[in-house]
């Protein structure tokens, strides 16, 4: 069936929720999704008066695009959440996640294009992964092969810090220096913006806007003021990309803490000193 108990659950508390306008439907895949399901999600969302704007989360067009090209079922259904959507003047859109420009082929173009013609906005959100992507060459192609696809450059992740992924992660540093190549190398409307999400809560910061940044220990520092006003956030570069002293003072545990502590009181003294 279309929904299901915990789905009734979902519905009921946004609706409860008023101050809620921008939906995300994720921890899954909606590529997975049956038409039915679709046509539900959307259209149940779009029927709470303070629902705004939608967007639905999926890998599809960068690892199965023929789906919008042969299963018109499903695309009917998502285009008719977007159409109805439009007409009551809510945004409902496609978010995917192309990360190197290979991912990009004719086939891609094709089922982009039918979206384009339906007039389905896609954005797209990539991660900075080492040995992958994360080369201004590698980057700015990715960037103008999305345009060329009428895919909207939208994010570029500098890695989370998950367990496992170590040897994919870059420094900050990487990102920064990445992005100043990117920009300028296409239109502004479609150049991503570099983002760190650190741990805590505290949202997608721009790289640039650290309000601290060690590229010896590679720790920065960022704030979200207008999301948790007074708390900072940090992220940890790689150790084995630091420089050696940073990994030295890495490898004694008795200097974490002190590291640590250093970045936050320079990161204050920074925000004090600038007010």
């Amino acid at each position: 069936k279309a929904k299901n108990d915990r789905w009734e659950k979902v519905f009921e508390y946004v609706a409860s929720r008023p101050e809620l306008e921008d939906i995300v439907i994720s921890g899954g895949d909606a590529w997975n999704l049956r038409a039915a399901q679709i046509e539900e999600i959307g259209n149940r969302l779009l029927d709470i008066p303070h629902i705004r704007r939608m967007r639905f989360a999926t890998k599809g067009p960068a690892v199965m695009p023929q789906k919008a090209l042969t299963d018109d079922k499903w695309f009917k259904a998502f285009v008719g959440v977007v159409q109805r959507g439009r007409k009551m003047d809510k945004d409902v859109v496609l978010h995917t996640h192309f990360n190197h420009p290979n991912e990009i082929t004719a086939i891609t173009a094709q089922a982009m294009s039918r979206f384009f013609q339906e007039g389905v906005v896609i954005r797209n959100q990539s991660v900075l992964q080492r040995g992958v992507n994360d080369t201004p060459e590698a980057m700015t192609l990715l960037c103008k092969r999305l345009s060329h696809v009428n895919v909207h450059p939208y994010y570029v992740y500098v890695h989370d810090l998950v367990r496992g992924t170590e040897e994919l992660r870059t420094t900050v540093a990487t990102a920064m220096e990445i992005e100043k190549h990117v920009r300028g190398a296409t239109a502004g409307f479609n150049t991503p913006t570099f983002v760190v999400d650190a741990p805590g809560g505290g949202g997608k910061r721009d790289v640039h806007s650290r309000d601290f940044y060690d590229r010896v220990t590679g720790i920065s520092v960022y704030t979200a003021p207008s999301v948790k006003p007074g708390q900072q956030f940090f992220y940890f570069d790689p150790i084995d990309l630091l420089p050696d002293e940073g990994q030295r003072r890495w490898a004694d545990p008795s200097q974490h803490d002190k590291m640590i502590q250093e970045a936050r009181d320079t990161a204050r003294s920074r925000q004090i000193g600038r007010g």
